[in-house]
């Protein structure tokens, strides 16, 4: 089976240009004094919006930690900001994610956890496969006990397009090994995420 080549990128004056005809297709003159700068900006944004394409998420993951003193408990990371793109409509999905795993013997630096949110985040996604790209990553290179990852957030293409219906939000998730398997585990891990967050208890 023969694999297609990826096409090839467009150079930033092509990505300019392209924002050009999209504003003149709004009804927009590009000529504009408020607007000169604006292809230049957009362009600027989608190398931080997108630049998630440019990272391999498993790499984030291949330096670990041992001497842990047995732990083998389960490790959470909550809250974690989600800033990501509809690849529909290519408007923004915001949200949290939580990511827990039960390590085997290793664990992994809890930033890394976020950054492989991100790597993933940052490209044009729909919420299931971001959750599951997630989560298998995660359990594919530390191979713990088991993963658990959740995702709650907004989609604009819902919320100020289409059906119009503010507040909404959309929740995902993926249970892998323990959390898939043990009842215990997954109601341990619920527990979790429903107590306060350290910002709530200092308050």
């Amino acid at each position: 089976m023969t694999k297609t080549a990826a096409p090839l990128r467009p150079s930033r004056e092509e990505a300019e240009e392209a924002i050009k005809v999209l504003l003149r297709w709004a009804g927009e003159d590009p000529n504009r004094e408020g607007l000169l700068d604006t292809p230049s900006r957009v362009a600027r944004s989608y190398e931080e919006f997108y630049e998630g394409y440019a990272i391999n998420p498993e790499e984030l993951l291949e330096r670990t930690f041992s001497e842990v003193d047995d732990y083998d408990e389960i490790v959470l990371l909550r809250d974690i900001r989600l800033e990501s793109h509809c690849e529909h409509h290519m408007v923004p999905i915001i949200g949290r994610a939580h990511v827990a795993y039960l390590p085997r013997k290793r664990v992994v630096g809890i930033s890394k956890l976020a950054r492989v949110v991100d790597a993933y985040a940052r490209r044009f996604q729909i919420q299931e496969r971001l959750t599951a790209q997630i989560a298998n990553t995660i359990d594919k290179v530390l191979e713990p006990h088991g993963v658990a990852v959740i995702i709650e957030a907004g989609h604009q293409c819902m919320t100020t397009r289409g059906v119009h219906r503010p507040g909404v939000s959309m929740v995902t998730s993926r249970m892998l090994g323990v959390f898939r398997d043990n009842s215990d585990t997954r109601r341990e891990l619920m527990s979790m995420l429903n107590r306060p967050n350290i910002g709530e208890l200092s308050a």
